[in-house]
């Protein structure tokens, strides 16, 4: 992947605007996703929208099948006594001459067990391609790398 260079100083304000809402868009979906509210986590992804991820055997399409799995995984860390938080940083974002945005992100996720220790669980990239929905931003399509396993 090619990193395109900073932005035109004419842009400069617009880019700003667009660069607080994207950390803004991420700081809630993250919140949504740790909290386990699946309706709510998946309502930020478009209708069609793909989520490719090494842990799942198969890209997840559609916001029906993004909530039952978050479900899953959200009863599955209750039931193992655990927590997870997602921290999103290193934010580079493109906006592309369609519309969309494109943003490549770091992630690293923490792992916690209740009373006990929290410990780095995953450290990954994240790609993703964000549209335009009713004027909000919507997550088209995510594909996430672990650098364990890259």
């Amino acid at each position: 992947m090619t990193i395109e260079a900073g932005v035109q100083p004419q842009a400069t304000h617009a880019f700003a605007a667009l660069y607080a809402e994207v950390q803004q868009f991420y700081a809630h979906q993250m919140q949504l996703l740790d909290l386990g509210e699946g309706e709510a986590w998946a309502a930020t992804f478009t209708e069609d929208a793909t989520f490719d991820v090494p842990t799942l055997p198969e890209p997840v399409t559609g916001r029906a099948a993004l909530a039952a799995t978050t479900a899953r995984t959200a009863a599955e860390l209750s039931a193992a006594g655990q927590r997870h938080r997602h921290f999103l940083s290193m934010f580079h974002v493109v906006e592309r001459p369609d519309g969309a945005v494109a943003v490549r992100s770091y992630a690293t996720v923490y792992a916690s067990r209740i009373g006990g220790d929290s410990r780095v669980h995953r450290v990954c990239v994240c790609d993703d391609v964000l549209v335009r929905v009713d004027g909000a931003l919507r997550v088209r399509r995510r594909k996430v790398t672990r650098d364990d396993l890259a």
